[in-house]
């Protein structure tokens, strides 16, 4: 019986044979004496091209050592000898080599392998951001369990396009593949999340094309090419958007400016979002049935993802399905702090869940690569970070202490969660009483020429353009598109403020958020924004008190009945939206608000809708749009929040500590 991309175990042999299954010969290197890199194999892929491949062995006096060992396999974009920025650890913040980070685990009897993605460093081919690693992932993988010195059994780690390329592999059903450790990526579905939200587009697909552009191939090869992209100011093409197809900032690497506009203007959800690679959430019939770890946190652009893959796959998978969500910002995991706001020395993985990060991922493997009882299979299924708590005060760093802890759970969402509404008023008031019968809605004009900055939040990879985290939502010199005289978000006229009395008890929230609104605009099409806000009350080191973002979603309204079939406004016409965000944890303390600031535009996290109803990614005119939210009774606009409800003493989630 055939998989859905190949062969199956028993029709490897043959198969990769065929393939011509050791590629090119590689160079073999003493890294010291008990281990030996085979740098540069040559792996044939289905098509013919070839990936270039790094395999760490174990070795005696710098010979490899016979016999077959479990495989740890990280599939990379940025240079497999390159190191990764998340090697760190807290007492060492300079990221370990390539090589030191094999070392740790060659040296506990693992081979390590790193390769470049397609198109990317020493890799052949043509780079399309995510499409080919399903592909590519399978024939890898396929192509280690056939060698002499494979056990058999496949790990696989890395963070961001390294856990995407992970979830490509797992969605295709690679071969040999027992346990994974996916961080900060693994799109469930990239239409809602790291590609599209919402119907709108992510512009950090732009920031990190312009980025990586400059390290592809073609590119690094052609002098004069690259001398322009370094060239170009990426600000001021933000400043003067909208762009053409070709007169873009990304036209000097026309390969990269394809994919992205691909993206862009793929509005509708469609086959184009249910490839191989952009939507396990099609393909978990057939994902890995391995030991999986799902990680992320609460400023990454992937909690949505990482929560999803877990809801969806612990159901349906033998192997163990984990989910670690920490209040870092993307990949940060050995910091305490997101933003200008401290969590406190609970927030690392380091001294908290692990010793450190290299830790966490050998105990997991350990157990389900080499079946060791090291207890891990005994550990919570859930464990994240309850956000707040904290005394609010400047710390000596200078961010605001906003604290938090660990705590483990049994699953996710977490069962005793009461979604409670919280109705919005035409006085600013949110409580939860009903509003009266004929309140009267709140208008406002959005220009899509002054859209509201974004100001922190779930984004990466945005530098230099934007920047994630936690943030008083004010506007600032550090956030794009923000004025002089730099006033608080809930200052201008195009975001209405929605904020509950100082709270006369805590109140926990985690989970997913939602707002359901009653909207109608005088223009065919507009966007809906909602932001979750916990308002500190003013002290000596923030007079003005401190609102702090920690969760954000976005609704494009053509999309409110439909993803795949659009549908325009009528003028006037009052239409229910739903508006989604990322799931957070946070507690909000007594003497707190709990703030919802609704809008129609976050620049630069997402684009900026024209209200033309236009065609998406090539609508090159704008108009402003007079919007609506309706309050009355009829119309109850109201945030839905996942409240955690008071535990009794002895019910409440144990503490996370190091192992």
């Amino acid at each position: 019986m055939t998989s859905l991309l190949g062969p199956t175990r028993r029709g490897l042999g043959v198969w990769l044979s065929a393939l011509g299954v050791f590629g090119a010969r590689a160079m073999a290197e003493t890294v010291g004496p008990e281990m030996v890199l085979e740098s540069n194999h040559m792996v044939p892929m289905r098509d013919g091209v070839v990936l270039a491949t790094d395999v760490y062995r174990p070795a005696q006096a710098g010979a490899p050592l016979p016999g077959r060992f479990p495989v740890i396999l990280e599939r990379t974009p940025y240079g497999k000898t390159i190191p990764s920025r998340s090697e760190i650890t807290v007492a060492n913040s300079t990221p370990m080599s390539r090589a030191e980070v094999a070392k740790f685990f060659v040296s506990r009897g693992y081979v390590v392998i790193y390769q470049d993605c397609r198109g990317r460093y020493g890799s052949g081919g043509a780079f399309v951001k995510y499409l080919s690693d399903g592909y590519d992932g399978y024939d890898t993988c396929a192509w280690i369990v056939s060698q002499p010195w494979c056990d058999g059994k496949i790990g696989t780690m890395g963070l961001s396009y390294a856990a995407h390329t992970q979830g490509a592999l797992g969605s295709a059903g690679a071969p040999g593949v027992a346990a994974m450790f996916v961080d900060s990526g693994g799109f469930a579905n990239a239409y809602q999340g790291g590609i599209r939200q919402g119907g709108a587009f992510e512009l950090k697909q732009v920031t990190w094309a312009f980025q990586e552009a400059q390290n592809s191939p073609e590119v690094r090869n052609d002098p004069a090419r690259l001398r322009a992209l370094k060239g170009i100011d990426i600000r001021a093409w933000f400043a003067r958007m909208p762009w053409k197809k070709g007169q873009s900032p990304l036209s000097e690497a026309p390969d990269y400016e394809d994919y992205v506009y691909d993206q862009w203007r793929h509005g509708v959800f469609d086959a184009y979002w249910k490839q191989l690679g952009i939507y396990a959430e099609g393909f978990y019939g057939s994902y890995c049935d391995a030991a999986m770890v799902h990680m992320s946190s609460w400023y990454d652009p992937y909690p949505r993802t990482a929560t999803t893959n877990y809801v969806g796959l612990k159901s349906r998978k033998r192997g163990p399905v984990r989910l670690i969500l920490g209040p870092w910002t993307h990949g940060d995991r050995t910091l305490t702090y997101a933003g200008d706001v401290d969590f406190g020395s609970a927030a690392p993985v380091d001294g908290n869940l692990a010793p450190d990060f290299l830790s966490l991922r050998l105990r997991w493997f350990d157990a389900w690569l080499k079946g060791e009882r090291n207890g891990v299979a005994e550990e919570p299924a859930v464990r994240l970070f309850v956000m707040g708590g904290g005394s609010g005060r400047r710390n000596a760093a200078g961010r605001m202490d906003h604290g938090g802890r660990w705590r483990a759970e049994a699953d996710w969402p977490i069962p005793d969660t009461q979604i409670t509404a919280f109705h919005l008023h035409g006085d600013g008031q949110l409580d939860r009483a009903r509003p009266a019968a004929e309140a009267p809605g709140i208008s406002y004009d959005f220009d899509p020429n002054h859209p509201v900055p974004s100001v922190g939040g779930t984004i990466t990879s945005g530098k230099p353009v934007m920047v994630g985290g936690a943030f008083d939502q004010v506007e600032g010199p550090r956030f794009f598109g923000s004025r002089e005289p730099y006033l608080p978000l809930a200052a201008r006229p195009d975001v209405l403020v929605f904020q509950t009395e100082p709270l006369t008890e805590d109140v926990e929230v985690t989970g997913a958020i939602e707002a359901r609104l009653f909207v109608s605009s005088d223009r065919p099409d507009t966007d809906f924004t909602i932001k979750l806000i916990d308002v500190y009350p003013p002290n000596e080191d923030y007079p003005e008190g401190f609102a702090m973002n920690l969760t954000d979603g976005i609704l494009r309204a053509r999309y409110r009945d439909s993803w795949s079939e659009p549908k325009v406004l009528s003028p006037g016409e009052i239409a229910e939206v739903t508006v989604s965000a990322f799931p957070t944890s946070n507690l909000f303390k007594k003497g707190h608000r709990i703030r919802l600031d609704v809008s129609s535009s976050n620049f630069p996290h997402f684009d900026v809708n024209p209200n033309t109803g236009g065609p998406e990614g090539g609508d090159l005119t704008r108009q402003t749009a007079r919007n609506t939210l309706h309050l009355d009774a009829s119309h109850a606009s109201r945030l839905l929040l996942p409240i955690i409800p008071p535990r009794p003493s002895g019910r409440a989630g144990p503490s996370t500590r190091a192992a």
